[in-house]
């Protein structure tokens, strides 16, 4: 599994799923919407610590930049 996420977008997503986390746990969000809230939390949360995001890989994305040529 090569990683496709580079530090940026690996920051921004760690801040949104906090976000999601606490909208939730404080109960400003509730039900249904809060607990796909949660679930998305979860998962952005996953992706970013593996440097690896399925959807980008199905859409060739890659926000990881290019790496320099071993010699």
């Amino acid at each position: 599994m090569k990683t496709n996420l580079g530090n940026t977008d690996k920051i921004i997503r760690t801040i949104i799923a906090a976000l999601f986390a606490i909208l939730y746990f404080t109960g400003v969000v509730k039900g249904v919407i809060g607990l796909i809230l949660l679930i998305l939390a979860v998962i952005l949360l996953l992706t970013s610590i593996i440097g690896f995001c399925p959807l980008y890989t199905l859409l060739g994305l890659s926000t990881k930049g290019k790496e320099p040529e071993k010699k």
